[in-house]
């Protein structure tokens, strides 16, 4: 390599046409941004969602229904996976730590426990809610249910 066989990077000498800079550089004056207006003033950026005027397409469609913020959502877990995670990981018990480090559960989720499916293991289980079918069947082979807050 020679000091002579240099040359820059394919691509990077296009240069853009630099604006406001002259009346003699053919896009001086306004810049090509016309007269007044905020589009002609420097710190312009339009709202997210802005039609021109135009009412925005999200406040011409009409509001539906209600969404209750004080609503507590749980994870389902049927017994059918309860009896599948017992077979396959050797737990003793099922409780909310042990759903959590097996990847089942999420930081701040809770668990409730479904009555659907078959269990044939006894099982000690420790979660946030239960449903009465649920506690029924593990109640009745011998397993106990804790609710944890």
């Amino acid at each position: 390599m020679q000091l002579n066989s240099l040359k820059p990077a394919a691509g990077s000498l296009g240069r853009k046409k630099r604006k406001g800079r002259g009346q003699g550089s053919t896009d001086g004056g306004t810049a090509a941004r016309g007269h007044k207006g905020a589009k002609s003033r420097s710190g312009y950026k339009q709202k997210l969602g802005f039609e021109g005027g135009q009412m925005p397409l999200q406040r011409r469609m009409p509001k539906v229904g209600f969404k209750n913020f004080n609503r507590v959502e749980y994870v389902g877990l049927n017994l059918s996976k309860i009896q599948h995670i017992l077979d396959n990981h050797g737990l003793a018990e099922i409780t909310v730590e042990n759903l959590r480090d097996g990847g089942l559960l999420g930081k701040r989720e809770l668990v409730k426990v479904l009555g659907a499916g078959e269990l044939t293991t006894k099982v000690n289980v420790s979660v946030h809610a239960i449903s009465e079918t649920a506690k029924a069947k593990i109640e009745g082979l011998g397993g106990t249910v804790t609710i944890v807050k």
